[in-house]
């Protein structure tokens, strides 16, 4: 299944490097974050010097702490004591049960249980030019669905339910494949538009009533005045409240199906990063960082095609990160351009999936063998796969789609079928 990665580990080295020279986005990081990266660029660029004058081996990649947002890279001089860690718990929660007030999504307690008792709400949002449409709220999000919608662009389906964001997008279009996930999460979708024909009487069958297409609903789904095609948001505690309203309401849905340990489970293998590769100029790498326990985004920049930059959530200031990334394949059916099937509803056989979290990887399946319940990973054996408790980031990717790896870094590059 997986291929050896020729190009050496050099190149992606460098291509982090000069990624991390160009200048960031006025409104992801201040002045002091940019000459913080600046500096520690600085210090990565002579370090590769001096390694490539004394081996002529392959060069190990560029570590978590020297890739992620400045605030997380340890000073040289430093006095600050490294934190103890304390021993991960051998308690694995779900697939059937939770305990009180732990969301069935996250495997975490949440600070007001009464949000679990509500459908989950999704928000559709852009992921293009980060440089100039930045994103707002997915950071608060408990999944993200991140999935091909043609013309090489890809696009987020961000779930909430454990908790809320006033700020969310910029929201863009709802597209078939949001009918299965509405239907396995029970959610309702904030959008802004899709198509009357090929799209919405699709949904209707999945979802009837459930989503909304506009951007005049101030707060749930609103434009913020400036009136183009980025300057749409959502708010999920008032979109929720919206379709409450209508009588679309849920109390108390069963989600069951995701299992959680703290305990990485037995049989990885290395997977300190990843990159998801979409297209040629559509890419984003998640690293592990070790401090945190997340892999952090790092994605290109379209406005230069070739450069990368920490994905940044605006409400937070901070660098994107998950607990856990799961790469699954599923069949995709292309219509024309801009149109695809994606089944996810009804896969009772199991496809394939890969799995990261804790720096390891894992070769899992995925099944959704009941319509309203969320997708259920599993190990080789059939047992349920225990992820990390935390947010998970799940992109969905053609059953033909190849995999590469070698030292720990991997790369997955999308295929249809």
């Amino acid at each position: 299944m997986k291929t050896k990665k020729l190009i050496p580990l050099l190149v992606v080295s460098l291509v982090l490097v000069l990624s991390a020279c160009v200048p960031m986005s006025p409104e992801g990081l201040t002045a002091g974050q940019q000459t913080a990266i600046a500096g520690t660029v600085t210090a990565v660029i002579e370090r590769e010097r001096t390694q490539a004058l004394q081996t002529e081996t392959t060069m190990p990649a560029i570590t978590p702490q020297e890739t992620t947002l400045p605030s997380t890279v340890p000073s040289e001089n430093s006095s600050t004591p490294t934190p103890t860690k304390k021993a991960p718990s051998q308690e694995v929660i779900g697939p059937e049960t939770y305990p009180e007030g732990v969301n069935p999504l996250t495997g975490l307690k949440v600070a007001d249980p009464s949000l679990l008792r509500r459908r989950p709400v999704v928000m559709k949002v852009s992921n293009h030019l980060i440089d100039y449409q930045a994103h707002w709220g997915l950071s608060s999000a408990d999944i993200v669905f991140d999935y091909y919608i043609g013309w090489g662009s890809d696009r987020y389906a961000a779930l909430y339910y454990g908790q809320d964001s006033s700020k969310i997008g910029p929201v863009r279009s709802i597209r078939r494949v949001d009918g299965h996930l509405g239907s396995l999460y029970q959610a309702v979708f904030g959008s802004t538009g899709g198509d009357k024909i090929d799209v919405l009487p699709y949904l209707d069958f999945y979802i009837p009533g459930r989503y909304f297409t506009d951007k005049y609903l101030c707060p749930g789904v609103c434009d913020d005045g400036r009136n183009y095609v980025y300057s749409v948001f959502g708010d999920s505690a008032a979109l929720s409240s919206y379709f409450n309203y209508l009588g679309y309401g849920k109390d108390d849905p069963d989600l069951s199906g995701m299992s959680f340990s703290e305990q990485p489970p037995q049989g990885g293998e290395a997977g300190a990063s990843v990159w998801i590769v979409w297209t040629d100029v559509g890419k984003a790498q998640w690293i592990y960082n070790p401090e945190t326990g997340k892999y952090h985004n790092w994605t290109i920049d379209e406005s230069t095609y070739y450069t990368y930059q920490p994905l940044i959530d605006q409400n937070t200031g901070e660098q994107l990160s998950f607990s856990n990334v799961i790469v699954l394949k599923a069949p995709y059916t292309e219509i024309k351009g801009t149109l695809h099937n994606i089944d996810l509803v009804g896969n009772t056989s199991v496809y394939e999936a890969t799995a990261f979290r804790d720096g390891m990887a894992y070769e899992i399946f995925w099944k959704t063998p009941q319509s309203d319940k969320p997708i259920q990973f599993q190990d080789a054996q059939g047992n349920p796969f225990h992820l990390k408790p935390g947010n998970t980031w799940i992109a969905i990717f053609g059953l033909t789609s190849p995999s590469a790896v070698e030292n720990g870094d991997w790369s997955i590059t999308f295929n249809m079928p």
